[in-house]
């Protein structure tokens, strides 16, 4: 009896030690994701936010190239192969499941198309910033929201809860707030002519409907097709989309002939010539950060709460405009920027519920299979 005593003891004590052990991973990897999704955030707001206002500088000093301020948001690909080096860690389900990685053909395909779509996204972008007042701009581009709402609903079976719809209300209105500011620093004297502000809104609402379809396109792509998540494949979709949207670019900037005029466009640049090129350095690794970002938390997430953070970034910057480029503080700025930081502060709220009920169903599934283990071994 003593001794049966002793190994239903033992097994009690293995058991909980199994419990702790399992219990500890489980916070651990919720605290990895948290950090993880943050810096994605982070890449997405800094990466957004600077590309536009450097790109606004752009067109404001001189700058006149469609073509080139479509190029540099993308062509910045190559400082992130360095990344390609860093070995990913293999997720449970690698471990436990070898996973067979897809065709080269619909790998090749996918990149390709993700390449031209984003070539067209960019251009019809730029369209919409050089012909709209910024103001009316990140109204537009806060439609994106919307679509891609539409778009996870039936690709992504992206699911609604109250939090989540207050979120996209919030954010929207909050850049819908941007239009009614009177900014200064437009110039009034240019106003642009009623076909130019018609041709920026239907681009600016076409790139915003385009880029919207192509995150929800992009979370499919890896739920279908990859199947699986690391930070390598993120580098590499990056690299591979932004290689074929380059491409595409360089061939409508040499058939346009802009590029003859670059040297003279730089000579009259306002800011010189070193600064034309820092603008346009700047703006290329922005947008590459930009969309390590946005592919990053597409895998952590879902393509909805990816345009979620960059419509907060949004209201971002007309703020910065103001401490680098002295624009006014206008009170429809501060109250744009603390709508959406209230709708973020929702979105991310209902991931906090989400993420308690899933550690409560994982601790009552480990509790579950300590008792069914004792219960067999006695």
């Amino acid at each position: 009896m003593g001794d049966t005593s002793v190994v239903v003891q033992s097994q009690v004590q293995a058991d909980d030690e199994a419990t702790m052990e399992a219990t500890s991973h489980n916070v651990t990897h919720q605290y990895k994701w948290w950090i993880q999704m943050v810096i994605y955030s982070i890449f997405v707001l800094s990466g957004q936010s600077i590309g536009t206002l450097l790109g606004r500088l752009y067109f404001d000093k001189g700058g006149n190239s469609k073509w080139l301020a479509t190029l540099v948001q993308n062509i910045g690909f190559p400082i992130l192969i360095p990344f390609l080096l860093i070995k990913s860690a293999k997720t449970n389900h690698e471990v436990i499941t070898e996973i067979q990685k897809p065709s080269f053909y619909i790998v090749a395909s996918l990149y390709t198309l993700l390449g031209l779509f984003l070539a067209g996204n960019c251009m019809l972008y730029t369209i919409g910033l050089q012909y709209l007042p910024v103001t009316t701009y990140s109204l537009i581009c806060a439609s994106q929201l919307g679509f891609n709402a539409l778009f996870s609903f039936f690709l992504n079976k992206q699911k609604f809860t109250p939090y989540i719809v207050n979120s996209l209300v919030i954010l929207t209105i909050s850049s819908s707030l941007l239009v009614l500011q009177n900014d200064d620093s437009e110039d009034q004297s240019n106003k642009k002519s009623r076909k130019k502000y018609i041709i920026g809104f239907l681009s600016t609402v076409a790139a915003s409907a385009g880029y919207a379809l192509m995150l929800s396109t992009t979370q499919l792509a890896l739920q279908k097709i990859f199947k699986r998540e690391s930070f390598r494949l993120i580098i590499e979709m990056s690299i591979y989309q932004s290689l074929i949207a380059t491409l595409a670019i360089l061939v409508g900037f040499f058939a346009s002939g802009e590029w003859k005029n670059m040297e003279k466009e730089m000579n009259e640049y306002k800011l010189g010539k070193v600064r034309y090129v820092l603008n346009l350095i700047g703006t290329a690794i922005s947008w590459q950060a930009f969309s390590v970002g946005s592919i990053g938390l597409i895998f952590k997430v879902s393509s909805l709460f990816s345009n979620v953070i960059s419509i907060l970034g949004l209201p971002i910057a007309p703020v910065l405009a103001v401490i680098f480029l002295h624009d006014k503080l206008t009170g429809v700025k501060v109250m744009s920027m603390l709508l959406a930081i209230w709708g973020f502060v929702s979105y991310i709220y209902q991931h906090y519920l989400d993420d308690l009920k899933d550690k409560a169903a994982k601790n009552v599934q480990v509790v579950e299979l300590s008792e069914v283990s004792l219960i067999e071994r006695s």
